[in-house]
C-alpha cells in the first residue's frame, strides 16, 4: 500500500503578486523551493490563511533571494498581495516510510525570510 504524505511545506508565506494573465502556477523564489525540497514543476496544494481558499498548481522558479511568491493564472483570484499562503508539497510512501518520515517545513517571516 502506498500512502500520500506531506513531504515539503512552506508556512506563512505572504503573497508578494498576483498575475491573473499568466499562464498558471505559483512562483516561488528558487533558495526557497531549494531550502524546501520542492522541484520546479512539482505540484503543490496552496492554502489562503486569510480567506480559506485552496487550490492545486504547480511550482516555478522565481529569481534567486526576490523573496517572491507570485499567484500566476486563473489562481490570482483567489488570493491578494499580502495574503498569507501554506504551499504543501506531498510524496507517495510505503508504510514502513511513512512512519518514518520527517517532513521538510519552513516558517517564514512577513518577508519571505526563513525564521524557522
Amino acid at each position: 500500500m502506498q500512502l500520500t504524505m506531506m513531504r515539503s511545506k512552506i508556512h506563512q508565506a505572504s503573497v508578494t503578486q498576483a498575475d491573473l494573465n499568466y499562464q498558471g502556477s505559483i512562483s516561488i523564489d528558487s533558495d526557497l523551493l531549494y531550502e524546501s525540497g520542492i522541484l520546479p514543476y512539482e505540484q503543490v496544494d496552496v492554502l489562503n490563511i486569510n480567506n480559506g481558499e485552496r487550490f492545486t498548481t504547480y511550482a516555478i522558479e522565481a529569481t534567486a533571494g526576490s523573496k517572491e511568491i507570485k499567484i500566476n493564472g486563473a489562481a490570482a483570484r483567489k488570493a491578494q498581495i499580502g495574503d498569507k499562503v501554506i504551499i504543501i508539497a506531498y510524496g507517495q510512501f510505503s508504510v514502513e516510510e511513512a512512519k518514518n518520515l520527517k517532513p521538510k517545513t519552513l516558517i517564514l517571516d512577513q518577508n519571505n525570510k526563513i525564521i524557522d
